[in-house]
């Protein structure tokens, strides 16, 4: 399945499916966001870190890891194994935690295959040495379900072209170009064990070298908002998709961070929605769609205490 060989060829991301309106509200958000982590850089920090075992636990979990969150936790935070586990998946969560923090520390780095190999042999380390740091090759095939991943003699190729593409200025808006990267990352596979993981951190690195936080995928939802994705690029290559749900986990992610650094208190979405007098359901509806500014925490959906349906207000239009 290889492609042109020149790398520097610009690829014309037309697939979007987001409309106007939901990138004019990005743009709001991103903007307030720069504004507040001006004089917060050490705040934005720990906001970050500390949800380094979020991301770590529903990515692993994404890949069918046994761990709880509250496992994961122990484990990264407090070095600490409270019931016994597979080996291969206390190493999972260690090493994703080292990545993950690596990028989260230098979000600037280009991204190249350097360091793409670089993630994955610190990803595979003590899991799987022999395949760690290197692309599939000579007879390394692998198969997700019906799909086979590219032909291993044409791996190293078509990685180059991927990121060269993404590398090109220009070429369209930028949640269509990390769509694309992502959906034809996983589909190339390139990887002998690691993919989905390695995968995901580039999201998130790809968001943060653009300036903005990075977005966690959640794993109880996988079937439903994730996997059918990639069924829909494999048979139509379209990436819109992926598009979409990037853009919900973007403002959720900044909704997330603008709450946590502007207001006294942050509680239960159902606990907002009593004291508003809405329903459950309609305010959990309305988290999903992002319609209100609600984010999730250790998976559990979460808005500003403060925060009240001013919709039709300037103020509002700011962080709608």
């Amino acid at each position: 399945m290889p492609k042109t060989t020149d790398h520097s060829r610009k690829i014309q991301y037309t697939d979007g499916m987001i409309n106007q309106v939901t990138k004019d509200r990005i743009q709001r958000l991103a903007a307030h966001y720069q504004t507040l982590i001006e004089d917060k850089k050490e705040a934005v920090r720990e906001i970050a870190l500390a949800g380094i075992p979020e991301m770590v636990y529903n990515s692993n979990a994404i890949e069918n890891s046994t761990l709880t969150l509250e496992d994961t936790e122990d484990i990264i935070l407090r070095d600490m194994i409270r019931r016994d586990h597979d080996v291969r998946e206390i190493y999972e969560a260690k090493n994703l935690a080292k990545v993950t923090e690596y990028l989260l520390e230098n979000p600037k780095e280009r991204l190249s295959i350097g360091l793409i190999l670089s993630l994955h042999k610190t990803l595979l380390t003590d899991i799987n040495d022999p395949i760690a740091g290197r692309f599939r090759m000579n007879r390394e095939w692998v198969r997700i379900g019906a799909h086979l991943g590219a032909n291993p003699d044409f791996v190293s190729g078509l990685m180059s072209e991927l990121v060269g593409e993404y590398n090109t200025e220009g070429g369209g808006y930028f949640l269509d170009k990390i769509a694309h990267f992502h959906a034809e990352f996983e589909t190339i596979h390139p990887f002998g064990d690691g993919n989905g993981r390695i995968g995901r951190v580039l999201i998130n690195h790809q968001l943060q070298a653009l300036g903005f936080p990075p977005i966690i995928i959640q794993s109880k939802s996988k079937f439903t908002d994730y996997y059918p994705l990639f069924d829909t690029y494999l048979s139509t290559t379209k990436y819109g998709g992926f598009t979409e749900l990037f853009a919900l986990l973007l403002t959720e992610s900044l909704y997330r961070r603008i709450a946590l650094l502007t207001n006294p208190k942050i509680i239960p979405l159902i606990e907002w929605a009593k004291k508003n007098n809405i329903a459950g359901n309609s305010a959990l509806n309305k988290a999903a769609r992002q319609t209100i500014p609600a984010f999730r925490l250790r998976g559990r959906w979460m808005i500003a205490g403060e925060y009240r349906c001013q919709i039709f207000t300037p103020q509002f239009l700011l962080l709608a």
